[in-house]
């Protein structure tokens, strides 16, 4: 196994790491960098819980090698919010109670980020579709929808 040497750009800030062929950018974002936000569900890529933006689109980050990130952007739960304050999103995640254990709020923040990006008025049916790899375990997704719904209404992610 070896050692490669990768630069990534994570919530803004440009990264040198020296980082094992075999480690994933979930293990990179919570070991190497103290990023906890990103969690480890399934290590398989079902659950959606350590979802990230790599280059402004969702990944599933237990499925994707540290050294593969090298050159890329990535954004986590942590790089939504901007100075202090969060964004119209979490706001509204906090507005409608969408939270229960709150395991799987980071990945369905990043899921719901990136589909608002890309569709500011998503329908319902986007939302659904958008958050369709994010497993939730306690809330059911009613109260998430209407979040992002609530979120679309006063200006996006």
């Amino acid at each position: 196994m070896g050692i490669h040497s990768i630069t990534v750009t994570v919530n803004g800030a440009k990264e040198r790491l020296d980082v094992p062929s075999n480690m994933t950018l979930l293990q990179m974002l919570r070991d190497k960098l103290g990023l906890t936000g990103t969690k480890n569900g399934c290590s398989a890529g079902e659950c959606g819980a350590c979802t990230v933006l790599v280059d402004g689109e969702p990944v599933n980050s237990c499925l994707m090698l540290a050294v593969e990130a090298d050159g890329r952007q990535v954004t986590t739960v942590e790089g939504l919010a901007h100075d202090g304050q969060l964004s119209a999103l979490q706001e509204a995640i906090i507005e409608h109670n969408a939270v229960q254990c709150g395991f799987c709020t980071p990945g369905m923040l990043i899921s719901a980020h990136a589909l608002l990006e890309r569709a500011p008025r998503p329908t319902e049916q986007q939302i659904r579709e958008a958050l369709v790899g994010n497993l939730c375990r306690c809330t059911g997704y009613l109260r998430i929808i209407e979040a992002v719904q609530t979120a679309a209404k006063k200006g996006g992610a």
